[in-house]
């Protein structure tokens, strides 16, 4: 079993929330796109947040995330995995990404929203006892996964829609 990357973060300079997954599932490396799986929910609720068209490219897609407020991200930055499920990964193969570099670098991120709770359990587990992130809020949003399919898309994008307006509407307030 090989050794699986994540990819780069994807960040404009207006960022303040992060939203940070786990790993990108196969479908994401073998396309090198964060969230290519076709029944994802991710795009199709950033494009709506967003108000972008949903057939935009996908590097009009990221054109508009980094002209927005979302930043998007992983937690690990390399793992070994037997398919795309969180569940596979094999816990003693899980590297970090580099947070204290990346909030340095983007000291307006306030928030971190974890698309799932493999990436916030990471997150807790492997960098907030590494870091000094006290300056983070923290919380957790329905995973926009296939695989997770108890929600529906509605609820889903409400959920998202509103946990990320409620954070923009308290910073456009200060």
């Amino acid at each position: 079993m090989s050794t699986l990357y994540s990819f780069q973060p994807i960040v404009g300079s207006h960022a303040k929330i992060l939203v940070l997954g786990s790993m990108p599932g196969q479908a994401s490396l073998v396309a090198n796109q964060y969230y290519a799986h076709r029944r994802n929910a991710f795009w199709p609720i950033i494009v709506q947040l967003l108000q972008i068209n949903l057939d935009a490219s996908y590097e009009e897609k990221i054109a508009a995330l980094e002209s927005s407020p979302i930043a998007l991200w992983d937690v690990l930055k390399s793992c070994k995995r037997v398919g795309s499920l969180d569940s596979m990964i094999e816990p003693d193969t899980q590297t970090i990404n580099d947070f204290q570099s990346f909030f340095n670098a983007h000291k307006k991120i306030t928030h971190v929203f974890f698309n799932g709770g493999k990436a916030e359990v990471c997150f807790k587990r492997y960098v907030l006892p590494t870091y000094d992130l006290d300056f983070l809020r923290l919380s957790r949003l329905p995973s926009t996964s296939p695989a997770h399919a108890r929600l529906s898309f509605e609820v889903k994008f409400r959920i998202w829609r509103e946990m990320i307006n409620s954070v923009l509407e308290s910073e456009s307030s200060r």
